[in-house]
């Protein structure tokens, strides 16, 4: 016979941690912002972002993508860090042990409530040891100058730095498409670097992504 303690038990069904007016806390006219936790939530408008490209740029030149990458990687470690975390925490289970679809529903949202834009994984290329995320309005790049080559940097650190922990292995990552060149969207090629190298190589040729995966696919 069942019990009424055995159906109370565990009853509380949790909900979407990353909801924005849940997760984003604070006092908005002193300017401060914590999320859920109480850990201090930090805004970039954009002109801190045009500042960073223009002063890398006028710095050091084409070297500032290697100085936004890296900013990006070390960025995504402690991204990762916290977001497992957070999600073990609430929802009672580490990242290794949630469902596939809980997993992406947690990530995508998450990344829309920090002002990352709208983000989407695609496995399509999975077999082949790709991984392609697709991202669409980036402030990073709505406040990149115009130019003939992707310029999100950073988020490709992060996304690199995301999955190589969360899968173990060192992944690189690498932009194929870019808003701030007209493209509808953002995609980011995921896998491990030395397969990355050549889509690197069509990439300057100023192939698309639709050519550059299809190459990428058929080459052994």
């Amino acid at each position: 016979m069942i019990s009424v303690a055995d159906l109370v038990k565990d009853s509380k069904l949790p909900g979407n941690y990353f909801a924005p007016d849940a997760y984003v806390q604070g006092d908005y006219e002193l300017g401060l912002m914590e999320n859920r936790k109480g850990s201090r939530l930090l805004a970039l408008p954009d002109t801190l972002l045009q500042a960073i490209y223009a002063g890398l740029e006028a710095e050091i030149g084409q070297a500032g993508g290697v100085v936004l990458f890296n900013c990006g990687r070390w960025w995504g470690k402690n991204f990762y860090r916290r977001f497992n975390e957070e999600v073990n925490e609430y929802y009672g289970k580490p990242l290794t042990q949630m469902e596939m679809v809980e997993f992406l529903e947690c990530l995508k949202q998450c990344w829309k409530t920090h002002g990352w834009g709208v983000l989407d994984l695609d496995f399509n290329y999975y077999q082949q040891g790709f991984l392609v995320a697709q991202v669409k309005n980036s402030p990073f790049a709505a406040t990149a100058p115009e130019g003939k080559k992707p310029v999100c940097f950073a988020e490709a650190g992060i996304l690199s730095a995301f999955f190589s922990q969360l899968t173990g292995k060192d992944l690189h990552c690498i932009q194929t498409a870019c808003e701030s060149m007209g493209a509808e969207c953002n995609y980011f090629v995921m896998g491990v670097s030395d397969r990355l190298k050549a889509a690197e190589a069509w990439l300057e040729e100023g192939q698309d992504h639709s050519t550059i995966m299809e190459r990428l696919s058929h080459k052994t």
